[in-house]
């Protein structure tokens, strides 16, 4: 938390709903507001405490979106102010991105006055508390007004118990001046140990396995274990492959056990555990597919173990066993079970993909490539690319905890504004290196007013556009659903944007890079500026 010379009122004065609810706020860590206003919030912001900031976004799938990155990178629940039912049907998209996330966020929205509610007035939302779900954990409009710091709480708690996630409060504008009494903080414990038994046997079965492999998914970033699983993954020469549509770096990708990223299809993922007598999977689904599959689910003799935070996740789970628990707390128990009974081979280290040559136009494999050898160790990359992600994966790999972040949904319009968040972030924990928001074109225009935040919050980060023009993702895809080869679906062209003049129209200074010879110069520069700027690179 930043300083401040604030003063807690004496205790002998009954506080009202906003004095309480900011004095709560400051008390759990909790300074900064993500928001776009609205008329019903307005009451709330009366009075704003010198030592919180008011993060504007131009959207309300910006506002969450930055709010995202800002509690990925803090590790902490971040507050987020929308309008009324419009302004939350606007964010729903990134409420639900941060769902599958499992990202905390306390959404608090605006609602019309207690006294005018039996009129159904203009911007009231019907039934409040039901238009999110169901992507929140907890939904909630108090019953009176003095229960909203109350509300509070309990919302912080929930959004920070595992597994995490947005939470919703509803609160009528009349609320804010009501009296009510101080609320204080209480200890709550987040995380949830493994059953002894249950991962005393897998530490057995990992020490008793001939050639065991290690699925990461993101709760192992989210856990901060990512040193952890590197531990146990070389104590058993294990392989570790990425779990399907990881949206985290959980293991570094240049380590010579690292064997690659799983495909989000079935047969696919048999075909590449093939071989391994003990699967073990760490803070991901066991399996996340994306198109119909048939056969098992891992390979024949294999036994599958799953460590996951979320019961849910666990309960679907096809085949094998799961303990449900935190990661980083399973990982301690793992590191402390027994070595392995017998000498084993480490695996052979996967390919090094082969150079990209320059071409006229570029593609994006050699732009890849020169961000790669331009960027600094220290430099984080957030990613909405996905026509681009099998390309990101052989060019640009990630080192590990902290350096990679994407959406888990599927669900376009959250990387850029992510980024800003985290770059945010970054800025108050005085971290070095420089945010990548690696975008595709199509996927920018979804939340390209996030680019107007990152200029007026002066932020280290630069934009890297991948333009092809066109939604490449869904041409590639199409012919999984019978189009004909060359055949493009209707609606999936992109043609004549402009990416400079949209930057320079939010106040980012940018450039456009179209040939092979002036993109690592064009990259090296915008790496090194110290406030935000954007690079569009022309791609095949």
């Amino acid at each position: 938390m930043r300083t401040s010379a604030f003063t807690h009122p004496p205790e002998t004065h009954r506080p009202t709903v906003r004095e309480a609810a900011m004095r709560l706020m400051r008390e759990l860590g909790i300074d900064t507001v993500f928001g776009n206003p609205g008329s019903t919030e307005l009451p709330m912001f009366r009075d704003f405490p010198a030592d919180f900031r008011y993060v504007l976004g131009l959207q309300e799938s910006v506002v969450v979106g930055m709010a995202d990155g800002y509690a990925q990178a803090e590790r902490r629940a971040a507050l987020v102010n929308l309008h009324s039912a419009a302004g939350v049907g606007h964010a729903m998209g990134n409420i639900f991105t941060a769902f599958k996330n499992q990202t905390p966020l306390i959404v608090t929205a605006g609602q019309q006055a207690r006294s005018i509610l039996p009129f159904d007035p203009f911007l009231s939302a019907a039934q409040a508390t039901e238009l999110p779900r169901p992507y929140v954990k907890w939904a909630c409009e108090p019953a009176r007004a003095e229960d909203v710091p109350l509300a509070l709480l309990r919302a912080y708690h929930m959004a920070m118990q595992a597994p995490r996630g947005p939470v919703f409060l509803s609160i009528p504008a009349d609320d804010w001046d009501r009296s009510t009494d101080w609320v204080s903080t209480r200890d709550v414990s987040h995380t949830c140990a493994p059953e002894p038994k249950a991962i005393a046997e897998l530490a057995r079965a990992l020490a008793d396995s001939e050639r065991p492999v290690i699925v990461v998914g993101a709760g192992v970033d989210r856990d901060n274990a990512v040193g952890q699983v590197v531990e146990l993954a070389q104590r058993h020469s294990a392989a570790v492959f990425a779990a399907p549509m990881s949206a985290r770096c959980s293991f570094p990708e240049r380590h010579p056990q690292f064997q690659g990223f799983l495909p989000a299809m079935r047969e696919r993922i048999v075909d590449a555990l093939e071989g391994h007598d003990l699967i073990v999977v760490l803070g991901a689904p066991a399996f996340s597919y994306h198109v119909e599959g048939q056969g098992p689910h891992v390979p024949p003799g294999a036994r599958l173990w799953q460590i996951v935070d979320d019961p849910q996740v666990a309960a679907w789970t096809p085949t094998g066993q799961s303990v449900v628990c935190s990661i980083d707390l399973a990982l301690d128990a793992l590191l402390q079970g027994p070595s392995p009974s017998g000498k084993r081979k480490l695996p052979q280290p996967r390919p090094v993909p082969a150079v990209a040559e320059a071409g006229d136009p570029m593609s994006t494999a050699f732009a890849l490539q020169s961000l790669n050898a331009a960027r600094q160790p220290q430099d984080v990359v957030v990613e909405e690319a996905p026509g681009a992600r099998s390309e990101i994966q052989r060019h640009l790999p990630m080192d590990g905890a902290e350096t990679f972040y994407t959406m888990a949904s599927g669900g376009l319009g959250h990387g850029m504004p992510a980024a800003v968040g985290i770059a945010l972030a970054r800025a108050r924990q005085q971290r070095e290196g420089r945010v990548i928001a690696l975008i595709g074109d199509g996927s920018s225009l979804y939340s390209i007013q996030a680019l107007y935040s990152a200029a007026r919050l002066g932020l280290s980060m630069t934009f890297v556009i991948l333009n092809n023009r066109r939604y490449a993702a869904l041409q590639d895809f199409a012919p999984v659903f019978g189009y004909a080869p060359g055949s493009k679906p209707e609606g999936t062209d992109l043609p004549d944007l402009d990416f400079v003049a949209l930057a320079r129209g939010y106040g980012v200074g940018a450039a456009r890079v179209q040939e092979p010879q002036e993109l690592a110069p064009a990259l090296s520069s915008a790496l090194r500026e110290s406030g935000p700027n954007l690079v569009e690179i022309v791609v095949a």
